[in-house]
């Protein structure tokens, strides 16, 4: 690969890399153990909050870790840091399957998050952006739709693992599992030329030519704080609520796998849209879809009506990670921009961990989850407001777009 007539060819297989890396390691750590709740409320008598909480201790972890290992991959490359989160996110999985107590479980999973998915998210989103430009969009929906693949595709399949194999048999096969996938892509993953080939000084001509970095990042952290503590809740608890309608676990699993397939069709579209209306729209565009909609699951009572609502929801509500993602890569340097990811999905991961943990704790609390898919849509609300006023201020400047 020394041509570098090659590179052009090359930077899609980095595009497939990072979305196969994705959907196996950030399908689980996001949502990969809603299918868990309700096997561990039956085998160990704990409540969905407490069991809600492992997911959360993931996703804190993976939240706290992007603010260290996204400077890394800026200074380092992408390549080692990632495949140091591969074997760490792999090893963690297999210790759980030796877990008995909620303690242990909490605290391999906040690890996984913080030595494991932090060292692959940021990097890797931050990377594919490098690669493309132009056109980056549509590269980062390709990629992001590979975690659509593994938020779906991971509870679906846990389902079918922990009926044959038990809960520590699932979570010793998907740790096996993670550390024959993921250590071999990371292997794949190169520096991009934009970032390798630049001196300093041609680096600092260009920043001058976006918008405030500590204005984008502010804005960005606080809308998807919001917007993931939205989301999170059907990722984390439609699950549990089709199981409350008398369905059996693998129906109520198919569904969700269901509304993350079409993710990744929405992922796509909406990188698509980001090229063609720009990224701060193309994510307005996708939150207000999102809230408008969140709370429609409560009204449903009969599979087919649960299915035929996830596809819905799921193309639209996809398009608000590939929003963030895009606005990110085109609102800030390439040089700063794993830092930039760090910083923001730090305040999406807590925002997934809030919704995880709300959707729990007010199930506990009430009984329902009516409260709970309420406040997500007005969290949606607010977001919209937060990126509208962004949009407001960063339209006027030059600015090197997605689109450019």
């Amino acid at each position: 690969m020394s041509n570098t007539d090659d590179l052009p060819a090359y930077r899609w297989t980095i595009v497939f890399a990072s979305a196969l890396i994705l959907a196996v390691s950030m399908g689980s750590i996001v949502n990969g153990m809603s299918a868990f709740v309700i096997p561990m409320q039956d085998a160990y008598g704990w409540e969905r909050g407490d069991i809600a909480l492992i997911n959360v201790a993931g996703i804190v972890g993976l939240a706290a870790g992007g603010l260290i290992m996204g400077p890394q991959a800026d200074r380092r490359g992408t390549r080692p840091v990632v495949m140091f989160g591969a074997f760490a996110i792999g090893i963690c999985y297999l210790a759980a399957s030796l877990a008995t107590a909620l303690w242990q479980f909490y605290a391999l999973m906040f690890l996984a998050g913080f030595l494991g998915a932090a060292a692959i998210f940021p990097p890797i989103m931050a990377s594919v952006g490098n690669w493309f430009p132009v056109g980056a969009g549509l590269a980062i929906g390709l990629a992001s739709g590979g975690q659509a693949l593994g938020q779906g595709g991971v509870p679906f399949a846990s389902s079918f693992l922990i009926e044959g194999f038990g809960i520590s048999g699932a979570l010793g096969i998907t740790g096996a599992i993670m550390l024959a996938v993921l250590v071999p892509l990371s292997l794949l993953l190169r520096q991009a030329p934009a970032i390798s080939g630049k001196g300093a000084s041609a680096r600092a001509a260009e920043e001058k030519t976006y918008p405030p970095f500590r204005l984008v990042i502010t804005a960005m952290s606080a809308a998807i704080l919001l917007c993931c503590t939205c989301m999170s809740v059907p990722l984390m608890h439609l699950v549990p609520l089709i199981q409350d309608r008398g369905f059996a676990l693998d129906e109520a699993s198919s569904v969700i796998f269901l509304m993350l397939m079409v993710a990744i069709v929405g992922r796509i579209a909406f990188g698509k849209l980001a090229d063609i209306i720009g990224a701060l729209p193309a994510y307005m565009t996708a939150t207000a879809w999102m809230g408008l909609l969140v709370y429609g699951f409560i009204w449903m009572d009969s599979l087919s009506g649960f299915y035929l609502y996830a596809v819905v929801y799921g193309f639209g509500y996809a398009g608000v990670m590939t929003g963030v993602l895009v606005s990110i890569a085109s609102l800030t340097h390439p040089s700063q921009r794993a830092s930039g990811m760090g910083i923001v999905t730090l305040f999406g991961w807590v925002g997934h961990a809030n919704g995880g943990y709300l959707g729990g704790f007010l199930f506990d609390l009430t009984g329902d989850y009516s409260m709970a898919y309420a406040i997500a849509a007005y969290a949606a609300a607010v977001n919209l407001v937060i990126i509208g006023t962004l949009y407001m201020k960063t339209r006027g400047p030059r600015l090197r777009a997605v689109t450019a």
